[in-house]
């Protein structure tokens, strides 16, 4: 199996910057970083039309945290930087083994 080395992060925005939403482009992950950057401009070019304002960036990803990266975090500034990361939730699950079992009558 290939690692992941970036991600194609693409919003677009209205012209006052205070609607926005990822689009989709035909290649969003990449084995190289090199990879990613140099296919920015054309991915760019694909969602031309589809928002008033497009922006990207590539987002490096830790091959060690690859298979639990669960969300992407961005927000568009009002000057129009992106600041984008991967994130792994916080999702916390508790069980108590000593906790004995009940039947579906809640009997033990």
């Amino acid at each position: 199996m290939e690692h992941i080395a970036a991600l194609l992060l693409v919003i677009g925005c209205t012209n006052s910057m205070t609607e926005c939403r990822e689009l989709q482009v035909p290649v969003s992950v990449f084995a190289t970083a090199d990879e990613c950057i140099a296919e920015r401009p054309f991915a760019m070019g694909d969602v031309q039309g589809q928002a008033q304002h497009i922006v990207a960036k590539c987002l490096a990803v830790d091959p060690a945290l690859e298979d639990d990266y669960d969300q992407i975090v961005w927000n568009v500034r009002p000057d129009g930087n992106l600041e984008a990361s991967l994130a792994i939730s916080s999702l916390v699950m508790a069980s108590n083994a000593m906790r004995p079992e009940k039947d579906y009558l809640g009997q033990q």
